[in-house]
């Protein structure tokens, strides 16, 4: 269920932030859902990503059992063979 939330943000913020969201297609309400989903996860998952993984967090839905490492191998096994 979804649930109206007032926030409190410089209005410099705001303005970018929605032309962020519009840039990728997301709405603004979507990029702060994931951000404090991505806060709220547990830290066993959220600490083993990379940073670069971890600054996309929001950007990309990944599945819950996504393994960066496997995901990685595989990508460089077709690159290189």
């Amino acid at each position: 269920m979804n649930t109206k939330l007032t926030l409190t943000v410089e209005k410099r913020i705001i303005v970018k932030a929605k032309h962020y969201a519009k840039k990728t297609g997301r709405s603004l309400s979507e990029l702060i859902e994931n951000y404090l989903q991505s806060l709220v996860e547990e830290k066993g998952s959220a600490g083993k990503m990379s940073p670069k993984l971890k600054r996309i967090t929001g950007a990309v839905k990944l599945p819950k059992d996504f393994n960066e490492a496997e995901e990685l191998r595989s990508i460089l096994e077709k690159k290189h063979l």
